[in-house]
């Protein structure tokens, strides 16, 4: 039975069961911090299991696309060297949500799994387990399901802690959580291990295929476990493992979708296809990860999600050089992912040439480095050792792109241990060396248990409020007094609080008796409370005062241009560009707005032109700018684009402008697009791989820059005396003209050169049967003394020669040896030893070498002492 035949099956089963089937949710968690990806089916209703969420069914089916490849679910290590462990891998479940409890679940599984309709498993190659302390899971798995007792294995706390167990399932540190009980599948005596609570329970004999986890808990962050409002179940089974034991192969990787990948991975690296190779199955797994991860909007970078898609992608390349393939190979086994499961995942289909190009990308810049960075490690592992230094690991990652775990995996083939608390040391340092300095948020520091701050601030410019708080620094106080600095809570306010992009508001806080606070940023000290950030100028201000607290209204609006039109330039660089597009960042200020977005080239000049054109189009339309409170999935569904990485709650606030442009934002807005004036794109560039910036100018911010664009072009016309329609054609004769003159001069610095190998000729030496020249010519640049050292060891024979030049301070040093010399003197070794007495190294080939130096007074004693240095070495 093929795997999306099994997948069909279960969703089909769970269906005539009246559990509603749901789409496999994007493997970049919604709305969840305490995880990094989607490492199981549940992740997308945890907040129905907290009874945060309530949805239209009580019961639901999923295949669910996960990902296992960083924090605490981390299972890349382990890829391509056991049967079943993967990065990428589906997850098929079914869930209750306050329905049905552990009796139907018990049920249902032993219906599906047995059969003869579904899948019809032997009953005597099955064997379950369940919590320690769980009467009620082994009562029903013993009375009415009929398993006998020596086929029930209670497992307790074997993982060092309270609840710490194989049979006690929680999704991180916190959350929903409960005890469990899984299905095994015993592939017989002939595979080696044990049943699971046994000493070889690491095994393969006994592979686990399903875990119907019973949600009855949620665990805070102190570990205290809380019953849910009501009891859920959750469940999980591997589709590859499900598929190993239907498909009566031993490995998952012998599976029709993975071994289709696996071949092609043998066909791209040139090597027979075999399932006895590691390095296949590391392909194989890694071409779903990043592609999944890329068709969900991840991109390779060097932090966050986007660095473990980069470690994935680098270690499939790194498996692949290790077959022997040198050049990039990894990319064009997407078509065969896509042919494999495109149908089951759309997302495949539609972004294959998106997918394709991000990974080819990806694999000429760490092949660039591959092969030097391989070299040193293999220098770095000779003689025997048994430990990597942390130093060594650190130069890998940070000049090379290895991630440490590849060095790690390269090191764990050897058996060699990498010196990781030295690697941490190192990066530690390096990160404290760059780390930047970024806008100091005193408002982060804050320790506050008040009311909230009504924010007014869409509507109005000032509002009359009462001040909550106060803080000197971060210290709460009654009273601030005249030069103080700190922060101001209010119980309303205009002030916008920095979010989405979007800056602060600056204003001031004044008092009817005469304290005037200055705010020069606002902040939030918690989600629904702003801070005021400033310096009190005069007065004094206490808690509980009356205050007016007004914006600046000319930022403000001129933010508000920015931020409106960067909706606009998201919606236009999707329709040039590609629908691929997707935010990564951005940063709205009064000055311009700088937008961060995922693709994978340079956005050329003519596409710059539509893009503006497009914006600027809106802008004329003068489309009403209209925001409005919708549930969350009501917005999606209407079309509105939420942004990747943002936090949304329940409720969102929908901006539309038009039908051009419709997107989740808080931020604040002009109120037709008119008010935004003109717009202008002034930059465009790379922040990353994959990633690009850019930025625009609007309203006045516009017009300043046109101004000035303007003078720029009046003064060049000046200085070249040309019209600025006359310009171009100006500067092009005179980059002509100075070409020209270029090889004018190039001619001339040879004929000089000619004419001084002459001269200089007749100052060489005889040095035990070799001629030796060492002098200095006034003027010569570093190719007029390569011509020279050229001509004259043509014209002097067998002859060793070092020319130098001083300019600006500087030496400049040739050195040149003829061919039937260079085994015993070289040009490299020559060369250094003059420069080493004028402060300066260099080097070159046996027969021309270059240096340099910055000690001009030594280079008479230098150019002295070469005739003793080559008699040295003759």
């Amino acid at each position: 039975m093929r795997a999306a035949e099994i997948r069909q099956k279960f969703l089909a089963f769970f269906e005539s069961k009246g559990h509603q089937v749901v789409a496999s949710d994007s493997l970049i968690p919604g709305n969840d911090p305490t995880i990094m990806f989607t490492v199981a089916g549940m992740v997308q209703f945890k907040d129905v299991f907290l009874g945060f969420d309530k949805r239209s069914y009580t019961r639901a089916a999923t295949s669910q696309k996960c990902l296992r490849a960083g924090g605490k679910h981390n299972d890349l290590e382990n890829v391509g060297y056991t049967a079943r462990h993967h990065t990428f891998f589906e997850m098929l479940g079914n869930f209750s949500f306050g329905d049905y409890f552990k009796q139907d679940a018990i049920k249902y599984a032993w219906e599906f799994l047995t059969g003869e309709q579904w899948l019809a498993l032997p009953k005597d190659k099955l064997l379950v387990t369940v919590y320690a302390s769980d009467d009620e899971a082994y009562e029903l798995w013993h009375r009415e399901v009929g398993l006998p007792a020596e086929r029930i294995i209670r497992i307790g706390d074997n993982k060092g802690a309270p609840y710490a167990s194989d049979n006690f399932w929680t999704m991180g540190d916190t959350g929903p959580c409960g005890p469990c009980t899984e299905i095994f599948y015993d592939h017989g005596p002939d595979v080696a291990g044990g049943p699971p609570g046994s000493p070889d329970e690491d095994g393969d004999r006994f592979m686990e295929i399903w875990n119907n986890v019973f949600m009855q808990f949620n665990r805070d962050e102190a570990g205290v476990l809380h019953p849910l409002p009501k009891p859920s179940v959750d469940t999980g089974m591997g589709l590859e493992r499900l598929s190993t034991v239907l498909q009566h192969v031993k490995s998952n990787y012998e599976t029709d979708q993975l071994a289709a990948l696996v071949r092609a991975a043998a066909r791209e690296t040139g090597v027979p296809y075999s399932q006895d190779v590691p390095s296949l199955k590391v392909i194989a797994d890694h071409i779903r990860a990043c592609s999944f991860l890329i068709a969900d909007g991840v991109l390779p970078s060097n932090e966050g999600r986007g660095y473990v898609l980069r470690r994935i992608a680098r270690r499939a390349v790194r498996h692949g050089y290790k077959l022997g393939q040198k050049q990039p190979f990894f990319h064009r086994i997407v078509a065969d992912l896509v042919g494999e499961m495109g149908e089951a995942y759309p997302q495949l289909v539609e972004g294959q040439a998106r997918i394709t190009s991000a990974l080819k990308l990806e694999e000429e810049q760490f092949g660039r480095t591959l092969e030097t960075g391989m070299n040193l490690l293999e220098k770095a592992l000779e003689g025997g050792k048994t430990v990597l230094d942390g130093k060594t690991a650190f130069l890998l990652h940070s000049t090379y792109g290895f991630p440490v775990d590849l060095t790690a995996d390269v090191c764990r083939e050897r058996g060699i241990e990498v010196d990781l608390a030295g690697y941490e040391r190192e990066l530690g340092e390096e990160q404290e060396r760059g780390r930047a300095a970024g806008k100091f948020n005193a408002a982060a520091g804050v320790e506050y248990g008040g009311a909230d701050t009504a924010f007014e601030g869409y509507a109005k410019t000032s509002v009359e409020a009462r001040v909550l708080a106060l803080y000197r620094g971060n210290e709460p106080v009654q009273a601030l007094a005249a030069g103080d600095e700190g922060i101001v809570v209010l119980d309303a306010t205009a002030f916008y609080a920095e979010g989405g992009g979007q800056v602060g508001d600056t204003g001031e806080i004044a008092a009817a008796d005469g304290a005037l606070f200055e705010v020069t940023d606002t902040q939030k000290v918690k989600a629904a409370v702003f801070g005021h950030q400033g310096r009190l100028r005069q007065g004094s201000l206490a808690v509980g005062q009356l205050v007016s607290a007004r914006i600046d209204e000319g930022k403000r609006l001129a933010t508000a241009r920015n931020h409106s039109a960067t909706h606009l330039l998201h919606a236009a660089l999707r329709a040039v560009l590609g629908t691929h597009v997707s935010q990564k960042g951005s940063l709205v200020n009064a000055e311009r707005t700088r937008f961060d977005f995922a693709h994978p080239q340079a956005v050329s000049a003519e596409e710059i032109a539509r893009i503006e054109a497009l914006v600027n189009r809106e802008i004329a339309a003068n489309h009403p700018v209209s925001a409005a409170i919708m549930k969350q999935d009501d917005a999606l569904k209407a079309g509105a684009m939420a942004l990747f990485g943002e936090k949304y709650g329940d409720e969102v606030r929908v901006l539309k402008m038009g039908e051009f442009s419709t997107e989740l934002c808080g931020g604040t807005h002009v109120q037709r697009t008119g008010d935004i004036g003109f717009f202008k794109i002034v930059a465009e560039g790379g922040v990353a791989a994959g990633i690009r910036r850019v930025e625009a100018v609007t309203g006045e911010g516009a017009l300043a820059w046109a101004q000035a664009a303007e003078r720029e072009l009046k003064a060049a016309g000046s200085l070249v005396q040309a019209q600025p329609g006359e310009l171009v054609s100006k500067l092009e004769r005179l980059q002509a003209e100075q070409k020209a003159l270029e090889k004018e001069l190039a001619r001339l610095k040879g004929k000089l050169a000619a004419s001084a190998g002459d001269s200089l000729a007749d100052q060489a030496i005889d040095v035990s049967g070799v001629k030796v020249l060492a002098a200095s010519v006034e003027g010569a640049d570093n190719n007029a003394l390569r011509e020279m050292v050229d001509k004259l060891k043509d014209k002097l024979g067998r002859a060793a020669i070092v020319l130098a030049s001083v300019a600006d301070g500087k030496v400049a040093l040739v050195a040149g040896v003829t061919a039937d010399l260079t085994g015993s003197v070289k040009a490299g070794e020559l060369v250094n030893s003059v420069a080493a007495k004028v402060g300066g190294k260099g080097g070159g080939r046996p027969d021309m070498a270059m240096a340099g130096g910055t000690s001009p007074a030594g280079l008479p004693d230098a150019l002295a002492g070469v005739a003793d240095w080559v008699k040295a070495k003759l």
